[in-house]
């Protein structure tokens, strides 16, 4: 019997075709590289969206804090101190413009977001057609806001608007819409709502279709109403959208400028509709004035990011 033949290779020897990973400073090297590779689109889109928030974000938020503490004049630019908010707290149309722009964001969270909801409410319950209604109650949101608005300022005309045309087949009388100053900020916010509500209807019927059936199935059979359905079971299934949307809309209404511009020329019937960032155009625009317009923006930041932090610690705590 011949004795067996033993193997004289290496035992720990890789298959072919293997190749061993390099060890050291080289190995940290590649796999760097190599990840470098596989995330470089990645970083170049970070990159992008960093640059561009520098740009138009930041860089002007900056640039608008320097130039509250700033005045030009006659080509040369100095320190103003506070003379620029100085001047702002004590010019008249700067509290007029905080009431109005404070009695928009109330009269447009009474309507814009109650009605989206309700709109959103009432097209959960079809069961047909709900495509072609989403589309419709969007519809204003695809419309440039300008058309829009000159649209709702030919229904405000008081000779030939259509709302006034409503209001005499009824047999009640005219209104001067957008010319008396107890109904043009109504009217404001009136085409504001139109403009702007389909967005979050249907982010609102988004939420409601992500509700259990069975929620309301159980609501039925302790006999709950249509009214008891909607506080008990869909107001707290959306709690955490109606609060988002709640702060998106008052820095949203607080930032008011388009409606009140083009409807009543900005300022309105004895002031009635002039907001604070309209004030701030009229003082950039109109006055040559980038300081004061500058320190009026800031006061509006601070007012804005102040909400918002009350906002995120009232959440912090209902959440705990």
């Amino acid at each position: 019997m011949s004795a067996p033949t033993l193997s004289t290779g290496n035992a720990s020897a890789p298959p072919p075709g293997h190749h061993r990973r390099p060890t050291g400073p080289d190995s940290t090297r590649e796999e760097f590289v190599r990840a470098v590779r596989r995330n470089i689109s990645a970083h170049g889109f970070l990159i992008g969206a960093v640059l561009c928030f520098s740009f138009f974000s930041w860089y002007p938020m900056v640039r608008e804090f320097v130039l509250a503490f700033q005045k030009t004049e006659d080509g040369r630019t100095t320190w103003a101190g506070w003379s620029n908010l100085s001047y702002v707290f004590n010019d008249p149309a700067f509290w007029q413009a905080w009431r109005n722009t404070l009695l928009f964001t109330a009269l447009a969270l009474v309507f814009g977001f109650a009605v989206p909801f309700v709109v959103a409410v009432v097209l959960n319950e079809f069961r047909h057609a709900q495509g072609y209604l989403r589309l419709l109650v969007y519809l204003p949101v695809m419309l440039p806001p300008v058309a829009s608005v000159l649209l709702f300022k030919y229904f405000y005309d008081p000779g030939y608007g259509l709302f006034n045309r409503v209001l005499e087949f009824l047999h009640l009388p005219a209104l001067q819409w957008l010319q008396d100053p107890d109904t043009s900020m109504l009217s404001v916010v009136i085409a504001s709502t139109w403009m702007n509500m389909g967005g979050a209807t249907l982010i609102y019927l988004a939420a409601l279709q992500g509700i259990p059936g069975e929620l309301y199935e159980a609501a039925e059979l302790d006999g709950a109403g249509l009214l008891r359905k909607v506080w008990h079971v869909t107001v707290p299934q959306t709690r955490l959208i109606l609060s988002l949307l709640l702060l998106m809309q008052i820095i949203a209404t607080m930032q008011v400028f388009t409606e009140p511009f083009l409807l009543t020329n900005g300022a309105g019937p004895e002031g009635s509709t002039t907001t604070v960032v309209y004030l701030i155009y009229q003082y950039a625009f109109n006055f040559n004035n980038y300081g004061s317009a500058a320190a009026l923006g800031l006061v509006l930041l601070i007012v804005l990011a102040g909400f918002s932090a009350v906002y995120v610690r009232l959440s912090r705590s209902s959440e705990d």
